[in-house]
């Protein structure tokens, strides 16, 4: 069983890394294996409606000059998928909003290749537009049909400069516990 993580943020080991790690540790203590995908310093384009996924179902996005196909390729192999962001102007990032709209026409032009996967949304806020960031998150989920499971609050953590999210200590613990219910559910689905 495989959990992979796509971190949309511009700064690579930064707070939205660190929420993810947090995750990923509960994941790691139940034997699941983790990976991490970070979007940092990558160009990635939005969709262009083209409608070639639709046409070919070769399960890959018409736009191959960037890192989204083999990244779709990586969700495709895994049982649970952990989307994180950083909070921009109360939304995703750019390169999260692109990765979305691409990886989920693909995936609905491929007959809902993500069904029934988990999928979790992890997001780092300054201070405020948190619920729109995750909501935009889960937004792609469930179109996709696929399962998401809950914690103790939102998936949310609040620090500006790399590190802040550490005192966040119900974020943190709200990481903890998404990464213990992910874990539970995944294995079930297996059964």
């Amino acid at each position: 069983m495989k959990v992979l993580a796509i971190n949309g943020s511009a700064r690579k080991d930064g707070n939205t890394t660190a929420l993810i790690k947090h995750v990923f540790s509960e994941l790691e203590t139940e034997g699941i294996q983790t990976e991490l995908i970070e979007l940092g310093g990558k160009k990635i384009s939005g969709c262009i409606a083209c409608y070639k996924c639709i046409k070919n179902k070769d399960k890959k996005c018409a736009v191959a000059k960037d890192c989204v196909n083999d990244v779709i390729a990586e969700m495709i192999k895994a049982d649970g998928i952990i989307l994180g962001s950083p909070t921009y102007f109360t939304d995703v990032t750019a390169e999260m909003k692109g990765l979305i709209d691409r990886a989920g026409m693909v995936a609905r032009a491929n007959g809902s290749m993500l069904r029934l996967k988990v999928g979790a949304a992890v997001v780092a806020a300054r201070r405020a537009g948190s619920v729109h960031c995750f909501d935009t998150i889960n937004h792609f989920f469930f179109i996709n049909e696929m399962i998401v499971p809950g914690s103790t609050f939102w998936n949310v953590a609040f620090g500006r400069n790399k590190g802040e999210v550490e005192k966040d200590e119900e974020g943190i613990a709200t990481m903890k516990n998404l990464g213990k219910n992910m874990a539970w559910l995944i294995k079930k689905i297996a059964v």
